[in-house]
């Protein structure tokens, strides 16, 4: 629904359309709003019948009363018929033809199409929605799906984790789109609203991502997800490295600061091209190296960080807390650690056995012989 605008002397050369609000009504007030409607056409005909009635006859005694006008009404505009009172005079049939047929058309349209309508779409979203929620527990909150949240969701994507178990908050309905495009779940509205924030279910929430363009806004979300869910694990992106410190007194477990990292890689990228290579290597997923956290094996317990086979080991999680790989508490791992280690990438892993197949190897042979 619009306002359309043309330039002068030619209403087709350009649309200007302007999105008006749009009011999601209940169920009960639409099937409410959609009655009144069709009450109003059926008086319509009845008014038409009973200031005519001179010119409709009707079987039973030959006199048409307002009883009747309202019944003859009834029947005509659900179309049942019955034939025992009928217009007689021609300007009465031609009456019938041209304003009672649309009014039972229209009757029919609006009272059975659209009320099914209302009650089939309605109701399946509210048993969907009612589905959803309580089966919704210990899932992931994404906050704002820009640029920062859609790359957020695709990390998690290709980490094995289950989209099915995250949901997006979004007040553009661009990144609304977006999140049914890629297969999430969304809710739109205002992240930093407790109201929206109760609809994604935050306090059964496992984790909780903030990637908002403000860092105001940022922080009111911080603020209002923790007091909503106290444990929870919160990320948050925020563009000035100053207000970080402000964003974990509010709550925040991690926090990711955007514009500096950006900066520091372009800064880096400048002072070493190869430092910079391998860092944006390292940020990119599916090629090359990549960052990934693990299970320390059996095999590993009692040796040193440094030497694990095939990984480098960057830092080690125990007891919750991280420590860097030349920590002397972590000099020996543990059964029971995390690894953060640098590995080639899974791709590029799956390439590289491809080609040691024998199938492979043997069209290379031929490929050369030819």
């Amino acid at each position: 629904m619009g306002v359309v605008a043309g330039r002068k002397g030619d209403w087709r050369s350009e649309r200007i359309l302007v999105n008006l609000p749009f009011r999601d009504a209940s169920p009960l007030r639409q099937l409410l709003v959609r009655g009144l409607i069709a009450l109003g056409l059926l008086t319509v005909s009845t008014l038409l019948v009973w200031f005519d009635r001179d010119a409709y006859t009707d079987n039973y005694d030959g006199t048409v009363t307002l009883i009747d006008a309202i019944y003859y009404s009834t029947v005509t505009v659900t179309t049942t018929g019955y034939g025992d009172i009928t217009p007689i005079a021609p300007h009465s049939r031609l009456i019938n033809a041209i304003v009672i047929t649309p009014l039972r058309i229209a009757f029919l349209v609006l009272l059975v199409g659209t009320t099914l309508e209302v009650l089939a779409n309605q109701g399946r979203r509210i048993w969907i929605d009612s589905h959803w929620r309580k089966n919704m527990r210990n899932h992931t909150v994404v906050v704002g799906y820009g640029t920062k949240g859609r790359s957020a969701v695709a990390t998690l994507k290709r980490h094995e984790s289950d989209l099915g178990k995250v949901v997006v908050i979004d007040s553009n309905p661009v990144g609304i789109e977006d999140a049914a495009y890629d297969g999430v779940a969304s809710i739109h509205g205002d992240g930093t609203r407790r109201d929206v924030l109760r609809r994604a279910e935050i306090s059964k929430a496992k984790e909780v991502i903030i990637t908002l363009n403000r860092d105001d806004a940022a922080m009111l979300c911080t603020l209002t997800v923790r007091q909503l869910n106290p444990s929870a694990h919160v990320v948050v992106a925020v563009r000035e490295q100053e207000n970080g410190s402000l964003l974990r007194q509010s709550g925040a477990d991690s926090v990711v600061t955007s514009s500096d990292a950006v900066g520091r890689l372009l800064g880096l990228s400048a002072v070493s091209p190869d430092i910079g290579t391998t860092i944006e290597d390292l940020l990119a997923s599916g090629e090359g190296l990549e960052v990934a956290e693990r299970q320390v094996r059996p095999d590993e317990v009692g040796r040193s960080p440094l030497e694990v086979n095939g990984e480098q080991v960057l830092g080690v999680v125990r007891n919750k807390t991280l420590r860097r790989f030349y920590d002397p508490s972590v000099k020996q791992l543990s059964t029971g650690d995390q690894l953060i280690v640098v590995r080639r990438s899974e791709a590029d892993a799956a390439r590289q056995r491809a080609a040691g197949s024998p199938a492979m190897r043997e069209g290379h042979q031929r490929s050369e012989l030819d």
